[in-house]
């Protein structure tokens, strides 16, 4: 004689089911997180190469942006912001942009930009400002002020966590991660977010790690990088 399911039996079954849903919700979401850092890292190496392309164009980097994708400042001008700025995605032909015209990444979120704020001499910056005459660029000039560390709890690397020196970093595009600014009350997010010329760049956190959750991205470009595309462009000697 045929019976049906105990509500025991049904419980089980449930309880499967329930499992096996949440596996695969748990796959689901680790692909989208996974798709969506390489998405957000091809973005910034374009970023990159578009900053080096404008390098070459104009003879200058430009300033990172303040209240749109425009830059703020340049040529003949201070940065408004060297260190906490966007990527002037309008002046660099970045998309997409949202509607202020701020570069995005995978998660809609706008990329940050740095650019080396060191001066010789007098007058602005000397890598935001065109090559001529009376404001000669020099290869044996090195940048001297953005660092990127592993791990930094204050203004200066942890011990033994430095990346880069000083010297090479001319300048750098970051992504703040799909928890966007949240993230920065943790240590390590919060040194890219408050404004100075130290940066980290570590593989992803969760929350509950001693320098809390991290799942910034960034990509740097060296000076030897820039004045190399330079000469070999014709635009330095």
């Amino acid at each position: 004689m045929s019976r049906g399911f105990t509500l025991t039996e049904l419980a089980v079954v449930m309880v499967i089911i329930g499992l096996l849903a949440a596996s695969s919700l748990y796959t689901l979401s680790a692909q989208i997180e996974t798709r969506q850092r390489s998405d957000t890292q091809r973005k910034l190496e374009e970023a990159k190469e578009l900053l080096v392309a404008f390098a070459l164009v104009h003879g200058r980097l430009p300033c990172p942006g303040t209240t749109s994708g425009d830059e703020a400042g340049g040529g003949a001008a201070v940065c408004a912001n060297a260190y906490g700025g966007f990527l002037p995605a309008r002046a660099i032909g970045y998309q997409p942009t949202d509607e202020a015209g701020f570069a995005l990444d995978a998660w809609g979120r706008r990329l940050r930009y740095a650019v080396s704020a060191t001066q010789w001499g007098a007058g602005p910056a000397r890598f935001t400002r065109k090559h001529t005459t009376d404001a000669a660029w020099s290869i044996g000039q090195t940048p001297a002020d953005l660092v990127v560390c592993s791990a930094a709890s204050a203004s200066t690397c942890d011990a033994g966590a430095s990346v880069t020196n000083q010297n090479p970093v001319v300048a750098l595009v970051l992504s703040t991660g799909r928890n966007g600014a949240a993230g920065a009350s943790g240590a390590n997010e919060a040194r890219n977010l408050d404004g100075n010329a130290l940066f980290v760049s570590r593989t992803p956190d969760p929350p509950t790690a001693p320098g809390g959750e991290f799942d910034d991205q960034l990509v740097w470009i060296p000076v030897g990088l820039l004045y190399g595309r330079m000469v070999a462009a014709g635009v330095l000697p």
